[in-house]
């Protein structure tokens, strides 16, 4: 039995499952090349259906989310969509009138799913898998903080659990309690959108000068910059209210908006950072520990926007009544898709408990990697095995090297995990400098992510038995003694968001026990292999576009090593 699942909005894209596998699960975005993609996921849906061999009509059910009344708005009229997705990233001048639009959004984010807006959704759904060749297909309907749910708890390795979602909103909620148990996924408790600490977020970013929906995590590190002070003393403190497991917004989002404007204006954006995040930390841990109190359930899974948020997820960790947690890792609006493939599957078959891994994307051979990149008259190649690419890998890293590294098939989520990766020394600022310069052009203030191997984890971070995080979920401490090592992916309070690597990536483990064979310690800067404000490549092409554009000397792309003969 074929389940696709199916997301048209922020971050689209499709997912595949057969039986109790998940096949395939992409986004949008790297197909178009335009970041958070929203349109139908039409090329997602393609590349699942090529990738298992499979037409359309072999695809006997699919699911798909979120038919709130604005959501159904923008299905019928696709051209308001595309104009808030040219507003919201910035692509248009400044609009005379941005707090009107602000303000006509924030003033809908309590109208949830309308008599009709089901109905329309799904005509227009079913209308669109129809021109692509779909026939005689049941197509499921899966309510937002459900999908986002169903993500977390049948892709965690734990029987039971307590499934917390959070996010900006989706369906008239901006969040959910439910228990995963004997085979059984059932809610106990929700938060509406108008109470909502993921809008409150999506507010503070935009009112610091940066895109909401999309660079909430600058906000985060930008709070590092700030002059610390106690919550007492934080002007945002009785914004939200947290009693037994509700979470209670003091005033509604116009004018909450409307309040964060005029004391925005008083203040550096370093302390508006530090404050908002400040709340955001208080808020979550007392939620997920009183709703850990009520449940007695201390296996804690998340999803949602608001736990791609690596700081407040170790406060969270760090509750003594957490025994273990896990956050899916596509938690936002772009793991949508495979939610609602395994909600419709749990509702067809029961089944709970999937394999995860990450590399659910397009995967390239080595014949069609090497036909890419013989087109190219820039490009010296030679052919090397996985054991001497690793090794080679490690050496030019541990010369002072940054490489691209492309390998095996793309990551599922937003971020990359040593298949669409640029590594680098963990110890130089001048190389994440020069990286920074010519390639990512982040921020000053926005630390780049390291990977660990999973075996010198307890002795370089704070580390504390709870959960091996393969997909950089969660922050850590690192210890002092490894400050210098690691100070290219450090943060200034000395946190990190590690990616911890075992055997599920056989040959990138491999460059990090080599790099640790020649430097006495294994770890390195792991970040995504993009442009600044593009999705992260998906084809040879991409990389080799990438390569050509950055002026990227070196790169490693299955089984070529590549010498850019014009790099720097």
């Amino acid at each position: 039995m074929y389940v696709l699942g199916v997301w048209d909005g922020h971050d689209a894209g499709a997912a595949l499952l057969n039986d109790d596998i998940i096949l395939y699960a992409a986004n949008e975005e790297r197909f178009t090349k335009r970041k958070l993609e929203i349109n139908f996921p039409y090329n997602s849906i393609a590349a699942a259906l090529a990738y298992a061999k499979i037409k359309p009509t072999d695809v006997q059910h699919v699911a798909f989310s979120t038919t709130e009344f604005t959501k159904t708005l923008e299905r019928l009229f696709p051209s308001m969509k595309e104009s808030y997705y040219q507003f919201r990233r910035r692509k248009i001048l400044r609009p005379r009138f941005e707090n009107l639009r602000h303000k006509l959004k924030y003033g809908m984010t309590s109208v949830g799913i309308v008599p009709m807006s089901t109905t329309i959704s799904k005509i227009i759904i079913a209308r669109q898998l129809s021109s692509m060749g779909f026939k005689d297909f049941k197509l499921h309907v899966v309510e937002h903080h459900m999908a986002h749910a169903a993500t977390a708890a049948f892709t965690s390795p734990y029987n039971k659990s307590l499934v917390i979602t959070v996010d900006g909103l989706g369906d008239g909620l901006s969040g959910s309690i439910s228990v995963l148990e004997n085979g059984k996924l059932s809610r106990h408790a929700r938060i509406m959108a108008g109470d909502s600490v993921g809008i409150f977020y999506e507010q503070v970013t935009n009112l610091v000068g940066m895109r909401e929906l999309e660079d909430e995590g600058k906000v985060m590190a930008m709070a590092d910059y700030s002059y610390p002070f106690s919550f007492e003393d934080n002007r945002f403190k009785d914004f939200f209210k947290v009693e037994g497991t509700a979470i209670t917004a003091k005033y509604g989002p116009l004018k909450q908006f409307d309040m964060l404007q005029r004391m925005g204006w008083q203040m550096p954006r370093e302390q508006f950072s530090y404050m908002a995040q400040q709340l955001l930390e208080s808020v979550m841990v007392k939620f997920v520990s009183n709703a850990i109190d009520r449940f007695n359930i201390g296996n804690v899974v998340f999803a949602g926007g608001i736990f791609s948020n690596v700081k407040a997820n170790m406060a969270i960790r760090n509750l003594d009544t957490v025994k273990h947690w896990y956050v899916f890792p596509h938690m936002g609006d772009g793991g949508i898709a495979l939610g609602s493939a395994l909600y419709a599957s749990y509702m067809l078959t029961g089944k709970t408990n999937y394999d995860f891994g990450a590399y659910l994307g397009d995967g390239y051979s080595e014949d069609a990697t090497e036909a890419a990149v013989k087109k190219e008259d820039w490009i010296k190649h030679e052919m090397e095995g996985p054991h001497e690419q690793a090794k080679h890998a490690a050496e030019l890293i541990a010369d002072g090297n940054y490489i691209m590294w492309f390998q095996g098939r793309m990551e599922y989520g937003p971020r990359a995990l040593g298949d669409r990766s640029i590594l680098a020394p963990s110890d130089s600022e001048e190389v994440k400098d020069r990286l920074n310069t010519y390639v990512k052009r982040r921020e000053w203030f926005q630390p780049f992510a390291p990977a660990v191997l999973d075996s010198e984890v307890d002795r370089i971070l704070e580390y504390d038995d709870k959960r091996l995080d393969k997909f950089m979920t969660m922050a850590y401490m690192v210890r002092k003694e490894f400050r210098d090592a690691t100070k290219s992916v450090v943060n200034i309070d000395g946190s990190a968001r590690p990616q911890m690597v075992g055997e599920e990536n056989k040959m990138y483990e491999d460059v990090l026990r080599n790099i640790k064979r020649i430097r006495g310690y294994g770890v390195m800067l792991n970040t995504s292999f993009n442009l600044h404000g593009a999705p992260i490549v998906m084809s040879p092409e991409d990389a080799l576009n990438t390569m050509k554009l950055t002026k990227t000397k070196y790169m490693f792309m299955n089984g070529l090593f590549l010498t850019n003969r014009r790099g720097v």
